[in-house]
């Protein structure tokens, strides 16, 4: 399995691409997903433009089964966040077929 890039090999990028220090882009990091959690908590969406949104969401009550006994359950309404993926990086990621 692929492994992802790491919040240190992301800021070591960044701060030698725009000519910052790592603990200046390391800030920035931690701002922008401060400011991502802030807004989403506060108004239900954050969008970062080119990548896509956060969205928060409010799931109905509903019934469920126990996958050991089968025995149905009732799963609470609660609230859940998503991320919603811009349609140009979905399309530069994985291109639509012709």
């Amino acid at each position: 399995m692929a492994t992802g890039m790491t919040k240190t090999a992301l800021t070591r990028q960044m701060a030698e691409k725009l000519q910052l220090t790592n603990k200046q882009s390391a800030a920035f990091l931690d701002l922008l997903a401060e400011t991502a959690i802030k807004e989403t908590k506060k108004n239900g969406l954050f969008v970062i433009p080119g990548v896509g949104r956060l969205v928060k969401a409010e799931r109905k009550a509903r019934m469920g089964r126990n996958p050991q006994t089968g025995e149905a359950i009732k799963i609470k309404a609660k609230t859940v966040v998503k991320f919603r993926v811009a349609k140009s990086a979905k399309d530069m990621i994985a291109p639509p077929k012709k």
